[in-house]
């Protein structure tokens, strides 16, 4: 049965469904993306109350709108009041909350799903690439759904829910932290069976204030697990501490992945390709694989690894998932493009973490090439900050022939850089500089043909203005 506009009213046990009703186009969070037959969801925010766009929703065709009080001129249902028939469209659903009101119904859809196997990923580091490479590898042999964007967190998960389509037999699902508890509601409404940790780092440190508050917090998907003989499998990092002190916690079967020869599946012979990929033999029980994938960086064997291990986890033999990892052909967050005197512009400007930095920075390594690293700040590190920028500064030192920093915790990078030395180093340049503005007009003066250029940064620094600047004058 699809999803159609007496689910969301059946959620709340009031309704009962016939399969006749309407079909529900999509959810919808902003009017301006609604289309005919989507349910539009009034969330009241800080800054805006999007209560006040529901005649806009209906009029670009919207059938319902879940709301937390009525709407002049549109009819009404209660949650919870029994019904028989559906109003005339357009109708309001009115809720106590919008947000508990939309979770509610993704948790209600999701268990129409009986043999949905849903794979929920988690960590400080890696959740994205993890999930698009996973779902490259199960969609080659299962019909499945994956997050799409960002959607990782308390809206955009449900959100991801309401998308299964009658078809689906698995989801692979980020799952963004933070604070404590919400990884346990996620799994909440997705009901995982298999439990994926990255890595885990400072990121978020602002706010959780320790690492273990925030391994506390990560460690809520592999609690959650059903118990090993129902299926539930935790797949952990075995190259991390902090990610196996959850093994105790689960009732799940316990499978790591890693470099670590003892771990279940693991990685050896690894071989940079450059811009071409990466290449190295995959170990299980005492057979080995000899793997080439077109992913850009040694710690994406990591990401290998963990989609390997999914695929394992849901039944697909080795052939299977191998076919999958050489299909995939985008790097997702990692992009080259071209830059001035046909330069090569390496984009890792969607987010930051010491350890995230430090990866970049080793494909920086592998590469021919002057190589230029022009990097930013990193934020949301709490106590790990100034650790963490000092980290990046002495492996760039280490790697770049140019490093450029941008930015108050940039300078923190150019400061550890040149004290251990890069300034007195004839071969080397540093240039610590205030904002993007600066480092546009400074690599646009130095930049060489052939020279490599990393530019990385948390998303808030807004470093992809970068990118964008100097790929448009590639011509100069």
């Amino acid at each position: 049965m699809e999803l159609n506009l007496g689910h969301p009213i059946a959620a709340f046990g009031a309704y009962t469904v016939t399969g006749k009703e309407p079909r529900v186009a999509s959810f919808e969070i902003d009017s301006r993306e609604v289309q005919a037959g989507s349910v539009f969801v009034a969330f009241q925010g800080e800054l805006v109350d999007g209560h006040a766009f529901v005649p806009k929703a209906f009029q670009a065709g919207a059938a319902m709108a879940i709301v937390e009080r009525e709407i002049e001129g549109y009819p009404a249902v209660i949650a919870g009041e029994r019904l028989e028939v559906l109003p005339t469209e357009p109708f309001c659903l009115i809720v106590e909350s919008t947000m508990t009101g939309l979770q509610q119904i993704a948790r209600y859809w999701r268990d129409q799903f009986e043999n949905l196997t849903v794979i929920g990923i988690t960590g400080s580091v890696g959740k994205t690439t993890t999930k698009e490479l996973m779902y490259t590898v199960l969609s080659n042999k299962f019909s499945t759904l994956k997050t799409p964007k960002n959607y990782n967190n308390e809206i955009g998960l449900p959100l991801t829910v309401l998308q299964l389509e009658p078809s689906q037999t698995h989801a692979v699902l980020e799952m963004g932290m933070y604070t404590k508890g919400e990884i346990a509601l996620l799994c909440d409404i997705a009901r995982p069976q298999i439990g994926v940790q990255t890595i885990i780092g400072p990121v978020h440190m602002s706010r959780m204030g320790t690492i273990e508050a925030i391994v506390e917090a990560k460690r809520e998907l592999v609690e959650a697990l059903p118990t090993a003989e129902d299926g539930g499998i935790a797949i952990l990092n075995k190259d991390d501490a902090h990610v196996m002190s959850m093994a105790p916690h689960t009732r799940a079967k316990v499978f790591t992945y890693g470099l670590d020869s003892s771990a279940d599946l693991w990685a050896d012979g690894i071989r940079s390709m450059g811009l071409e990929g990466i290449a190295f033999r995959m170990h299980l029980h005492k057979e080995s694989w000899t793997v080439s994938v077109p992913l850009l960086g040694r710690h994406s064997v990591h990401t290998v690894l963990r989609a390997t291990a999914a695929g394992l986890a849901v039944g697909m033999t080795m052939d299977e998932i191998i076919v999958g990892l050489k299909s995939s052909k985008n790097q997702m967050r990692l992009v080259t493009v071209r830059g001035p005197k046909d330069s090569l512009i390496i984009d890792d400007t969607y987010n930051a973490a010491p350890d995230s930095v430090i990866a970049a920075l080793n494909l920086l390594d592998d590469l021919d090439g002057r190589k230029v690293a022009v990097l930013g700040d990193m934020l949301e590190l709490g106590s790990a900050e100034e650790m963490g920028h000092r980290r990046v500064g002495r492996r760039a030192m280490q790697v770049s022939d140019i490093l450029v920093t941008v930015g108050e915790r940039g300078k923190i990078i150019g400061q550890e850089a040149q004290d251990a030395g890069m300034a007195e180093m004839p071969n080397k340049q540093l240039h610590i500089l205030e904002d993007n503005d600066a480092a546009i007009e400074l690599l646009q003066s130095i930049i060489e043909k052939e020279d490599i250029v990393l530019v990385k940064g948390s998303l808030g620094a807004r470093m992809d203005r970068i990118v964008a600047n100097l790929s448009r004058r590639k011509s100069q």
